[in-house]
């Protein structure tokens, strides 16, 4: 349909009395929408209609406006809808979408603060489970070290209560007096348990030394030094003798030994007698 075949269908003056369906208004609204020249007809005719009102007194104005309802041959008393031409529209497309985005990022906003909560708990029980695996090691070791121990103080105990080892003591001398010391000597297996807890601590750069003597001519056969003074909590220290001692010392020598024995430094002396 052409607009001039539009214009002279003479809808254009039923959407403006306002006695279309809401479908038919629609329908014409969109046209209006779309051709220029149809929306320039319907303002030509608003114009004309505001004309006819504008000649006659206002009170007439209702009856007027009837009156060319009437000549159009329209039902009067019918209601119905007019889309006005300039209907103000709400954006909800955008204001959704703005709404989303909103949504959007409070939620990535509560799951990245959930993410780092969940991260930090997380370093947390790492955290517990290394140290507890620590404690755990921790504990495998004094139970380890405390088990050895125990076998050595046991290998001890029985070695002291051998019927067959010597005990040798030895006693403080000059140097210091306080001082003393034991000797465990198994002969069969050429070992001697030296137990030391009666020595001071040796002071820096210098250790303690054994000697093994034969006393007819006086002879001094070194069994070694005590590197290890400090850290050996039990002070008792395995040495091999395969002499034939008549008696043991303990000097304090430098820091690697000396050939012979410094004897003002004797610390302890002891003799083996027939009833050690």
């Amino acid at each position: 349909m052409t607009n001039q075949e539009y214009i002279e269908s003479g809808i254009l003056e039923l959407y403006i009395a306002g006695s279309l369906s809401d479908e038919e208004n629609e329908a014409v609204y969109n046209q209006l929408l779309e051709n220029p020249d149809l929306l320039d007809e319907v303002l030509k005719i608003e114009a004309a209609v505001m004309q006819l009102t504008a000649a006659v007194s206002p009170s007439d104005s209702k009856h007027l406006f009837k009156a060319v309802k009437e000549k159009l041959g329209l039902d009067t008393d019918a209601d119905s809808k007019v889309i006005p031409l300039h209907q103000p529209k709400t954006n909800y497309l955008a204001y959704s979408g703005w709404a989303a985005s909103v949504l959007l990022a409070v939620g990535l906003m509560y799951f990245f603060n959930q993410n780092n909560t969940l991260k930090s708990d997380i370093q947390v029980v790492e955290t517990e489970l290394q140290k507890q695996t620590i404690d755990n090691t921790l504990l495998e070791e004094r139970i380890t070290k405390t088990t050895a121990n125990l076998t050595e103080a046991q290998k001890l105990l029985s070695v002291i209560r051998d019927k067959d080892i010597l005990s040798v003591p030895l006693a403080g001398q000059a140097v210091s007096p306080e001082s003393y010391a034991n000797v465990y000597w198994d002969k069969e297996g050429n070992t001697v348990y030296l137990d030391v807890q009666g020595l001071p601590e040796p002071p820096a750069g210098k250790v303690y030394q054994v000697w093994s003597l034969t006393l007819n001519p006086l002879a001094p056969t070194s069994l070694g030094t005590i590197d290890n003074f400090t850290s050996n909590t039990n002070k008792i220290f395995t040495i091999e003798n395969a002499n034939q001692s008549e008696a043991f010392g303990i000097t304090l020598e430098p820091a690697g030994g000396s050939p012979t024995p410094t004897m003002e430094q004797l610390y302890t002396l002891g003799a083996v007698t027939s009833e050690s």
